[in-house]
């Protein structure tokens, strides 16, 4: 009899035990999900290409937005959540950068995307965001085609396209007294798309102006002299000169080193842009006649000035275009989720259509039909400036937004075609 009762009272301590060991357990889980439910952070992923040519772009993008982020997240956060960002480099590469974003959507649960310089890319992910229903924030990518034909309720456009920068390029150039033209470029999307784009605008704003000819070169030409002695021998008023973010500082080079400014005035979207004349130094040609929707000179507003400041205490340098796109996506974001109330994806992009935040070239306002910020675009013509290591733009004139976006006609239009 006592054997058995030592066996059952030895039971009963194991049992005992045993609820104590499970209590514990569970006691630690709730413990570990408390502050986790508490540490909830708004993630967002960010591809883009951070290697060669085009980072001379993209890495304003990231460091500005971080900027802007790190500022609110010092503050609290957004509705008492901090954002959190994560960045993974495309190499330039569609496959490479729609692998990232399914893997920070699938892996990292990021509530937004945004990114990328590279139009293919960014319609890829632009798709993938639909299916997924998650924001996608397009950041420096130039085809039309993303808010245009095939936009849709998850994609937003924090930068100016193809037919808006050839809508602005065709008013500025209208006002030139150029009537016989060239055009040359890269031979892919982007290239013919700003090409199209300027010389459809300019013959209806200039009826009487003539194409003599075309150029196309594959993107990453290493050689621009043949072409632009063909260009020369036609004799034009004017070139048009479609370049994507990968040609355009070797084709200014090439323009230096040939002459080519000097003997015929062109026009190249982004010429007169910071992170194109940066990486040249005073080597840049002069009198290139260039648009861009930012230059850290300009405007000069108290808004403007501070941002500037801000970021070159940051980052030792001063912001290109890319910064303000940054800038103002990180905006966006913010004042989107405090007017949504919520940490809700439906709820953020019913509270971003149509609305405007103030930015360093002024009050901004995301059209509501195809979700593009409708930025004033700066038309100036290349020059040094005493005191300056690069060339900046002079003669600048402001094209408000409102005259070179599409219409919303024409964006209904392309979306049914």
């Amino acid at each position: 009899m006592r054997a058995k009762y030592v066996q059952i009272r030895e039971g009963l301590v194991m049992e005992k035990k045993l609820l104590f060991s499970i209590f514990l357990t569970i006691g630690a889980v709730l413990l570990l999900c408390v502050p986790a439910a508490q540490a909830k952070n708004i993630k967002v992923g960010i591809v883009d290409c951070y290697s060669g040519p085009p980072s001379t772009y993209t890495n304003d993008v990231r460091d500005a937005f971080k900027l802007a982020i790190d500022k609110v997240n010092a503050k609290g956060g957004v509705l008492g959540e901090k954002i959190k960002f994560f960045t993974r480099d495309s190499k330039f590469k569609v496959d490479l950068g729609l692998s990232e974003a399914k893997e920070l959507i699938m892996r990292k649960n990021v509530d937004i995307l945004m990114g990328t310089i590279n139009s293919a890319l960014a319609l890829a992910i632009s798709d993938l965001c639909k299916k997924e229903k998650i924001p996608f924030f397009v950041t420096f990518a130039k085809s039309a085609k993303i808010t245009g034909a095939k936009g849709h309720r998850y994609v937003f456009s924090m930068n100016e396209n193809t037919a808006i920068a050839g809508k602005a390029g065709a008013l500025g150039l209208s006002k030139h007294p150029y009537i016989k033209y060239w055009i040359a470029g890269d031979d892919y999307e982007y290239g013919h798309a700003i090409a199209n784009a300027v010389w459809s605008n300019l013959k209806k704003l200039k009826p009487g102006v003539k194409l003599l000819g075309q150029s196309w070169w594959k993107v990453g030409e290493p050689d621009f002299t043949p072409y632009i002695t063909a260009i020369l021998s036609a004799k034009p008023d004017a070139v048009i000169v479609a370049t994507g973010g990968r040609d355009c500082v070797p084709f200014l080079k090439a323009a230096k080193a040939t002459g080519f400014n000097k003997r015929v005035p062109f026009y190249m979207h982004t010429a007169t842009e910071l992170s194109t004349l940066r990486p040249l130094g005073l080597n840049a040609p002069q009198g290139v006649i260039g648009t861009s929707n930012y230059y850290y000179y300009y405007p000069k507003t108290p808004a403007n000035a501070a941002f500037v400041k801000e970021f070159k205490s940051a980052y030792g340098r001063e912001p290109a275009v890319g910064a303000l796109y940054g800038y103002v996506t990180a905006s966006f974001i913010i004042k989107g989720y405090e007017k949504a109330g919520k940490v809700d994806t439906e709820k953020l992009i019913n509270a971003l259509e149509g609305m405007s935040i103030d930015s360093p070239v002024g009050k901004l306002t995301l059209r509501a039909y195809d979700h593009q910020v409708m930025y004033p675009m700066f038309m100036g013509v290349t020059k040094k400036e005493a005191g300056k290591p690069y060339l900046i733009a002079s003669d600048i004139v402001t094209l408000p937004g409102k005259e070179v976006i599409p219409s919303i006609e024409e964006i209904k239009k392309a979306r049914k075609q």
